[in-house]
């Protein structure tokens, strides 16, 4: 067990960084209980948790807009998951950068499908860049704070 943590220790932010591109949840939280543990750097493991998935939205929009004939047969599949986007993007309008962070499945389509729309890539830039911040503050933050009140609780 002490090997794992070690080398979460030594290649925890690599990883996170990797994991972020695509979504990153997961491993923020992971890097939030090493953080509480000693193990990892918790402003380190935001900033980088929030660098990476701000670009992986990003490359995924821009693709999306610079390949759509391309983007459209992959996403013939994803029909449910593309009509649910929409609804979400109809219901909340551009606050749907910011929703689409903490859904599962929904996380990567709605850069996507914003990018097969006529939506502005500045705008969805700038929006993105506020909602990978929050994202990280409160995913990382949160984590870090829950996991050291769970440990003086369980490890008195």
């Amino acid at each position: 067990m002490e090997s794992i943590l070690d080398n979460l220790t030594t290649y925890g932010y690599i990883i996170l960084a990797f994991y972020s591109f695509g979504g990153g949840m997961v491993a923020l939280v992971g890097a939030g209980v090493l953080s509480a543990l000693g193990k990892m750097d918790i402003a380190t493991s935001i900033l980088v948790a929030t660098l990476f998935n701000f670009l992986g939205d990003t490359v995924l929009f821009y693709l999306a807009q610079s390949n759509k004939k391309d983007v459209m047969k992959y996403m013939q599949r994803h029909k449910r998951k593309i009509a649910y986007t929409n609804l979400l993007m109809r219901k909340y309008g551009s606050l749907v950068v910011f929703i689409q962070k903490y859904i599962y499945g929904v996380k990567t389509l709605v850069p996507i499908i914003m990018g097969l729309s006529k939506y502005d890539l500045r705008k969805f830039t700038i929006l993105n860049i506020f909602a990978s911040i929050i994202w990280g503050v409160v995913v990382g933050v949160g984590s870090y704070y829950f996991s050291s009140i769970a440990k003086e609780i369980f490890f008195k």
